[in-house]
């Protein structure tokens, strides 16, 4: 949801982080290093290690944010570069609730993370098959000249909600059954928005 606005200022930090470096480390190794914080992120929750799986995720988040940037200060931006990227995100959002059941170790916790992962599964094919369909129509990314790899059509749970939200769950997993439940209808909600708008504009 607010993503877009957060871009500039998103942009404005991380470009002379990128640019110092750059010459470095590849954007390639930033995304093997966001996967790694995320899927740390989730292990560490499985072993009841909150603040160190707080910390890796966030490392991770930080990563994720610099490998773009890195690439394109670099003009090294590539289909498989954000392909990679959305890949290593994807992992880490399913590790991260998949961490916090296993240290709960409850039936009513597991549910509702097969619930949200239930969510994040719908959502993600989704945003792909529209963001497939805008560029098939000539309404990608490029053309819209955002600096990203794809483009899709917001929705209440983006990346920077979902980083708050896993932040909290990881924070206190005690309440992991209320996160779970709250952020599967927050995802709910995004993929009837997105369900809306593509009754609305693909016709």
């Amino acid at each position: 949801m607010i993503d877009r606005t957060l871009r500039t200022t998103k942009d404005r930090i991380a470009g002379p982080v990128a640019r110092a470096v750059a010459g470095r480390i590849g954007p390639g190794w930033l995304t093997a290093l966001s996967l790694a914080g995320g899927v740390g992120g989730g292990v560490a929750a499985g072993f009841g290690l909150r603040w160190q799986a707080v910390g890796l995720w966030l490392l991770g988040r930080v990563f994720d944010g610099l490998d773009g940037a890195v690439a394109r200060d670099g003009d090294r931006q590539s289909d498989l570069g954000g392909y990679l990227d959305m890949m290593a995100d994807t992992v880490g959002y399913a590790a991260v609730p998949i961490g916090i059941a296993t240290a709960q170790a409850s039936i009513g916790t597991w549910t509702w993370c097969a619930a949200l992962l239930a969510t994040f599964y719908v959502n993600t094919m989704s945003w792909t098959y529209l963001a497939a369909i805008a560029e098939k129509r000539g309404g990608g990314a490029d053309e819209t000249g955002e600096r990203t790899t794809i483009h899709m059509p917001a929705g209440l749970v983006e990346g920077a909600e979902t980083m708050v939200l896993f932040v909290l769950m990881l924070s206190f997993p005690d309440q992991a059954i209320w996160w779970f439940s709250a952020m599967a209808g927050l995802v709910g909600v995004t993929v009837i928005q997105r369900v809306i708008w593509a009754v609305r504009n693909l016709r």
